[in-house]
């Protein structure tokens, strides 16, 4: 069996997305797309995975819960889980690791989460983008001992990448790559005119809509070949190894 993925989507907690953002209409827009198996990461919190986790659910969409980690390294990381308790305790422990600077709403955003109904529940008053104190390393070292799995995000992009903070991607225990591009290029800093391929060290490669807005889900959707295995644990959560083992069919270049 072959399903359809999108791992990258932000919500209305996110100060960068739009307040249409809502669970809800993520859900919904997910329906229309076909997108299967669907993963909710905001900046630096998973505030808004309670209300996606119940709309999931409703929907018959698989759902994995966690956040857009930014590292010290300011290097942007899917971190995934599938369970929601796990998920939220993560996010629990990197809003400790977080610098506090006020949000200020009209200048960078709201920062607003919300439940299924889409009633507003709070405001994150801190604000999210910022770098947490915590490398990329350890990010990959935290992620695995609760069981999830880290993705480092965008990896040939131009900001907030591998390829823009370290030059290169670096080897790791990473379970993938999200690119924007497949096979994926990168602009070299020294020419800003001229693209080269990326060297991916045969991680396998996803790619995800990093969505914003709701017209953007699932415009860069990839596909997970899982064959006969279960998609599903027997308590209804995401099983993971079939995941990673489906991950390893993807291209690597």
């Amino acid at each position: 069996m072959i399903i359809n993925c999108d791992w990258h989507i932000h919500s209305c907690v996110s100060p960068c997305a739009s307040l249409e953002m809502s669970p809800s209409a993520i859900v919904k827009k997910l329906q229309e797309k076909n997108i299967q198996l669907a993963a909710l990461t905001d900046h630096n919190t998973t505030k808004n995975c309670p209300a996606f986790a119940v709309l999931c659910k409703k929907a018959h969409i698989a759902a994995l819960y966690g956040m857009e980690l930014q590292t010290s390294e300011e290097i942007h990381v899917l971190c995934l889980f599938s369970n929601l308790q796990t998920a939220m305790k993560f996010g629990e422990r990197i809003n400790t690791i977080i610098p506090f600077f006020q949000n200020k709403p009209e200048k960078y955003g709201d920062q607003v989460y919300v439940d299924e109904n889409d009633n507003i529940l709070g405001e994150i008053n801190k604000y999210l983008q910022v770098s947490a104190s915590l490398s990329i390393d350890d990010t990959a070292l935290l992620v695995h001992g609760l069981g999830g799995l880290c993705i480092p995000a965008h990896v040939n992009r131009s900001a907030f990448s591998m390829t823009s903070q370290l030059g290169s991607v670096v080897p790791g225990e990473w379970d993938a790559l999200e690119v924007m591009d497949i096979p994926p290029t990168y602009v070299l800093s020294s020419n800003l005119s001229t693209k080269v391929p990326l060297d991916t060290l045969g991680y396998p490669l996803i790619t995800s809509s990093d969505a914003h807005y709701l017209n953007d889900i699932a415009k860069r959707f990839f596909n997970l070949e899982i064959g006969y295995n279960s998609l599903y644990h027997e308590n209804g959560t995401v099983n993971l190894n079939t995941i990673r083992r489906s991950l390893k069919l993807r291209p690597t270049k």
